[in-house]
């Protein structure tokens, strides 16, 4: 099976991979991209989340056999330690991180939330970021995620919605 998985072609050996299998332990079992985390497996605390297609993604639930011909992207594609994403820098400034459990997945929510809507609302951020945070930290996501999208509309301009005038 062939997939698009943070840019590149990645091949998964037919014998290794059932199309019913959750793109989560392909990504983690198969392709050893380690930082999408694994949580409830019920896609009820999006520690699994991952971008398809821009949009996020519960990969707990989503089978491999349905992202063929779709690019996938997971936390390792959102930045490098020499040069992090916004939501990175931001999440590091607002000290979002506590115990780890949902990071990966709630930085993907975000980051497809700020693909879309740069300038996010309260109300935005809270139908984006359904993910469970076992320490609490909304409000500091919250306020990571507005700063995150400050930095953002400061470098380029905001995408253009669908269906908008040019």
């Amino acid at each position: 099976m062939e997939l698009s998985i943070n840019g590149q072609i990645r091949q998964l050996p037919d014998e290794a991979v059932d199309p019913a299998m959750p793109l989560l332990w392909a990504l983690r079992d198969v392709l050893n991209l380690t930082g999408t985390k694994f949580g409830c497996g019920v896609a009820a605390c999006g520690a699994c989340t991952v971008m398809v297609d821009g949009h996020a993604v519960r990969s707990c639930v989503m089978p491999v056999g349905a992202v063929r011909g779709h690019a996938v992207r997971t936390i390792e594609s959102l930045g490098r330690p020499e040069q992090p994403h916004a939501l990175q820098r931001a999440w590091l400034a607002h000290q979002v991180p506590q115990c780890g459990y949902c990071q990966s997945g709630m930085l993907m929510a975000a980051a497809a939330l700020l693909e879309s809507n740069r300038n996010p609302s309260d109300a935005d951020i809270d139908a984006a970021i359904t993910n469970l945070c076992r320490c609490g930290t909304y409000g500091r996501v919250r306020d990571a995620i507005k700063t995150a999208a400050k930095e953002l509309r400061e470098q380029a301009p905001a995408p253009r919605k669908a269906g908008a005038k040019a």
